[in-house]
């Protein structure tokens, strides 16, 4: 349980920072996918600068909310440095040859029409986050880690693996954009209503 703050939040506190170096390692996974596309040492190092990036947006939210270090920044440039991270890897993944095109467009075009969504709604109040966008970002990290570690590079048949997590992750992505979307527009026709009364 978190106790109400008397004092104003820092800008420069443990959460938005975390989200800053988050922000910082987005053209480190480019440049490392870009120079290590087929060296088993590279794509593991590719492989986990992700994962450390994905451990970071987990521990930022948890601070925020546990130490009520909750900022204006922090709630525009973390789901920012979110999107951009699942982008640039899913980017990298189809240069690489390894994901569809289609499945990184439909992806991003869900990731980032949502989150515009979000930003244009905040006067009507804040969308909650809801379990269909849990399972999707949980399934999305999940489906971009296996396929940036080698494993094809050891096994072939290991990419249909890679490609089936990713296509789940294309279905959840979808889904949860679905309801985000019916959220959103619910809760934009409740503030309305609520006004015009």
């Amino acid at each position: 349980m978190t106790t109400p703050r008397t004092e104003p939040v820092p800008l420069w506190n443990i959460a938005n920072i975390l989200t800053m170096v988050r922000c910082a390692m987005v053209p480190v996974l480019v440049v490392l996918a870009i120079i290590y596309p087929d060296s088993i040492p590279g794509r593991i190092l590719v492989a986990a600068v992700f994962v450390v990036a994905m451990i970071t947006d987990f521990l930022d939210g948890h601070l925020a909310r546990s130490r009520n270090l909750i900022t204006d920044f922090g709630k525009i440039v973390d789901p920012i440095a979110d999107k951009a991270m699942t982008g640039a890897a899913l980017i990298m993944l189809s240069v690489w040859e390894y994901v569809p095109w289609w499945m990184t467009i439909l992806i991003l075009v869900r990731e980032f029409g949502i989150t515009v969504m979000r930003f244009t709604i905040l006067k009507y109040g804040a969308l909650p986050a809801n379990m269909a966008g849990k399972a999707k970002t949980m399934v999305q990290t999940i489906a971009i880690t296996f396929c940036l570690i080698p494993f094809e590079l050891w096994w072939e048949p290991a990419r249909w693996i890679g490609l089936a997590l990713v296509a789940l992750a294309v279905v959840l992505t979808v889904w949860s954009g679905l309801v985000n979307l019916k959220d959103g527009l619910r809760l934009r026709r409740e503030a309305l209503a609520g006004g015009a009364a």
